[in-house]
């Protein structure tokens, strides 16, 4: 049977501008010249390389994590998928159909949730969900009914619902974007950090349908967090990728098993993830920017 997606030594960079600044030195007199700065791009450009000769398949209905540190690039990875980016060399295969020959049919195989969830933010929960039934095909009482029906799976507050987005917290913003991606069940869903921002009861509601949606529609899910706990209670498999590459790939529990040592004592997964990615935990806490 096919895999529902397939990466195939799929690669992808970026040409980047390198910008210094330096002191601009001292003054006439030898004084330093305090706040005097030169701000100038270097005439050559770098090359940096998000996604490096990545290959693996997910299986139809598995959860398959993703966990990296900041900037490893794991939401490049999921841009590819979705057809956001387009692989410089290698394919990826979304049920058969190519990111980027068959990209329209894809994009109606997949629904994606991310950090950076794009809304109507002057309009209400309920009307960027109504809104999004429609161009989901939906007929109107359907949208409202099955709207209503996800937000209260998720803990979202009754009298929040017809309140402007822009008015609503972060954490409630990112449960209208979990909705809308999960109103028509689809059979393959990209989360990449849904969970960022929300409380920890907010987050095991999340959690709690991803599951039962996975269970009741067979959906495939390919999963990116910082979040731990989050990769081990809810992924099949996990793929830990660092400067672009993967460098594991299995369950969590045999990640675990294969770095468990001779006292039986049996490591977490961050302590798994910090001896593949050759991090410390005080680097895990280095905000920054991810690819």
């Amino acid at each position: 049977m096919t895999a529902a997606i397939q990466c195939n030594h799929a690669s992808k960079s970026f040409r980047e501008s390198v910008r210094n600044t330096e002191n601009a030195g001292s003054d006439h007199n030898g004084q330093r010249a305090l706040g005097r700065i030169v701000d100038f791009v270097m005439p050559s450009r770098v090359t940096v390389e998000a996604v490096k000769d990545v290959s693996f398949e997910v299986e139809r209905g598995e959860i398959f994590g993703i966990l990296g540190p900041n900037g490893s690039g794991k939401s490049t990875l999921i841009r590819m998928i979705s057809t956001l980016l387009i692989p410089d060399s290698g394919t990826v295969r979304v049920f058969g159909r190519d990111v980027v020959a068959d990209r329209l049919e894809v994009r109606r195989y997949i629904n994606r949730v991310s950090v950076e969830a794009a809304f109507f933010k002057k309009l209400s929960a309920m009307e960027n969900l109504e809104y999004a039934a429609r161009l989901y095909g939906l007929e109107p009482r359907e949208g409202l009914r099955r709207a209503r029906e996800i937000l209260a799976r998720l803990g979202f507050p009754d009298s929040k619902v017809n309140v402007s987005l822009e008015n609503l917290s972060r954490g409630m913003q990112q449960k209208v974007a979990i909705a809308r991606a999960l109103m028509t069940a689809p059979v393959a869903l990209l989360l990449d950090e849904p969970t960022t921002g929300l409380d920890p009861v907010s987050k095991r509601d999340v959690q709690d349908f991803v599951l039962e949606v996975c269970n009741t529609h067979d959906t495939t899910v390919i999963l990116t967090t910082h979040d731990m706990e989050e990769a081990d209670r809810l992924c099949d498999r996990i793929a830990v990728i660092n400067n672009g590459e993967f460098v594991a790939v299995d369950s969590p529990e045999n990640l675990k098993d294969r770095y468990a040592n001779g006292n039986g004592h049996l490591p977490t997964l961050e302590e798994v993830f910090f001896r593949l990615t050759g991090r410390s935990p005080d680097e895990w806490e280095i905000e920054g920017d991810d690819q």
